[in-house]
Formats: C-alpha cells, sequence, structure tokens
C-alpha cells in the first residue's frame, strides 16, 4: 500500500453501490487502529494504541476531514478533529441508498453501527407493507428506517429521547412519513411486558441490546448473563410465522454460547447465521441470528 486513499479505493470495491460509509482499516494493518469512511470524512478509531508513526501523514495526503476518539476501556470521548479542512459535524452518510445522519460531536458513537449493514439490508429486504416490526434498543433507528422503507410499520423502542427524535429525523431524510410509525420511550424489558400483557404482537423483532447496562432502578443487565430471558420476553411478542434478529457484539461470548443461548431461550425457532461484511475482516465479534418461527 503506497497510500491510504488506495487503501480506500480497494474497500470501496468490495460493498454495494450507493455505500459511501464503510471500514477501512479493521485492525489489521495497525493493531489496535480502526479507520471508518465516512462520505467525505475519515474516522480513526484508536483501542488502546496511539496513533502509528506515519499514520498521520498517510492520513493527510487524503485531504479529507480526518477526526479521531479512543477505544479505550475506560475513555468515552467524541472524535476530535486532527487534520483536513473543517467541515459540519453533523452529516449524511449513504449505505445501500439509504440516507442516515451522522453527527461527530454526538458523544462517543456517531450515529451508525456500520457493522451491521448486511442486517439492516436483509430487514428491509424482508418486510412488506403490512408487517410491523419492533426495533429494540433501537439507538438512531436504522433498521426501522429500513423497515418504513419497504413499506412495514415500525415501532421504535429505546430508553433515550434524543435516539427517538434522531430516528424520526432518519426517516424524514429517506422521505418517510414518521408520523405513521409509533416511537417508545423506555426499558425494552419493561415495553416486552407491557406488550404481552396487552396482547400486542409483532411480525419481526429486531434485538440489538448493549452488553451492559442499568435500569432507573439500579438493576444491572449483562448480555452473557440475561441474553435468553430477552429472547424469551421478545418471543412471547411475536406473530406466528414471525422471525427475530438476535444480535450482540459482546465479546465474551463465542459464537457457539451465543447459538445455544438463543436457541435455548427459543427451542421451536430454525437459527441462520449471519456474517459480517466483508470490510469487517478482523475481529470476528458481532453475533447475529436470524430466528425463524
Amino acid at each position: 500500500m503506497d497510500t491510504l486513499q488506495e487503501l480506500i479505493n480497494m474497500r470501496r470495491a468490495e460493498i454495494p453501490a450507493h455505500t459511501d460509509a464503510f471500514r477501512v482499516v479493521d485492525g489489521t494493518v495497525w493493531p489496535g487502529v480502526f479507520i471508518d469512511a465516512l462520505a467525505d470524512r475519515l474516522l480513526v478509531s484508536l483501542r488502546d494504541t496511539a496513533l502509528p508513526r506515519g499514520l498521520r501523514d498517510l492520513l493527510e495526503q487524503t485531504g479529507r476531514a480526518v477526526f479521531v476518539k479512543r477505544l479505550d476501556k475506560d475513555v468515552k470521548e467524541p472524535p476530535r478533529q486532527l487534520c483536513g479542512p473543517p467541515l459540519p459535524l453533523r452529516f449524511h452518510i449513504l449505505e445501500n441508498g439509504v440516507r442516515y445522519i451522522m453527527d461527530m460531536a454526538a458523544g462517543y458513537s456517531q450515529g451508525l453501527f456500520l457493522d451491521q449493514r448486511l442486517n439492516r439490508a436483509e430487514v428491509r429486504r424482508l418486510c412488506r407493507p403490512g408487517m410491523t416490526l419492533l426495533n429494540t434498543f433501537a439507538y438512531t433507528g436504522g433498521f426501522s428506517v429500513c423497515a418504513a422503507l419497504a413499506g412495514a410499520t415500525a415501532t421504535t423502542l429505546d430508553l433515550a429521547q434524543p435516539c427517538l427524535t434522531w430516528c424520526r429525523e432518519n426517516m424524514q431524510a429517506n422521505g418517510v412519513d414518521d408520523s405513521r410509525h409509533f416511537f417508545c420511550k423506555g426499558d425494552t424489558l419493561h415495553w416486552l411486558d407491557r406488550f404481552a400483557r396487552q396482547g400486542r404482537t409483532f411480525d419481526a423483532i429486531v434485538l440489538d441490546p448493549p452488553t451492559f447496562s442499568r435500569d432507573e432502578k439500579g438493576r444491572v443487565w449483562r448480555v452473557e448473563r440475561d441474553y435468553g430471558m430477552l429472547v424469551e420476553k421478545a418471543a412471547a411478542c411475536l406473530s406466528p410465522n414471525g422471525w427475530i434478529l438476535c444480535t450482540t457484539n459482546c465479546r465474551k461470548l463465542t459464537h457457539a454460547a451465543f447459538r445455544a443461548m438463543v436457541q435455548s431461550a427459543a427451542p421451536s425457532a430454525t437459527l441462520t447465521h449471519a456474517p459480517m461484511p466483508p470490510d469487517f475482516n478482523g475481529e470476528d465479534y458481532l453475533k447475529c441470528l436470524w430466528c425463524r418461527f
């Protein structure tokens, strides 16, 4: 590799058309260094390492606005601009022709998890008019946007009101009338119990929880201990012949252990593993199972 731009061009050839957000470096060229292309910007994430010698020169040679953030275990900070022209911190990226709002000033996460690209595309392929989808732990609602674009009615659930507002904005950016969809603020486990009591069901459910969280009563949630309970609660809200996308980025869980946990919680489901996108060619950390009932 003579220039970073050559690597960007090589990665671009591996991803779908109408997509300008993808991983360029996945910890394999420089250990602990991850670089994402986000439209005309670059985001460098550093995990327990400093910026390698010589990398700044390569980044500057791209002519892009470059931002850097740390992924250290105890550090949660927004990106800072390293070099390149000053550009708005809030901007749009394209993924399979879908527009998403990104924000370099939003904090630790910028608005979309790129490693879920294939799953968002599959949600759009599987959904159709008349279907209902529940998107739990929705963050900025990428799965909801894809379901809505396919004609399904999305219910977006997240603990943070700003995330629900962001999801509405993502829908609007794609010409979706957000007033035709539902937005629920609160704890997913509580809402699933509520839906079950009400007899409300969904044709499809997305489960992508954080690896660790604490509810308003101080109770701790851990994926490696509690994911099975989450699947059981979701299955109680699923329509006949529905499907659940079960996914987690918990590195403490192996693929086999995750599959066993999901299968135990949903013994009647047929499970299909989904791989990570090809530009994520480093650690195989993301576990994704399509559960069809």
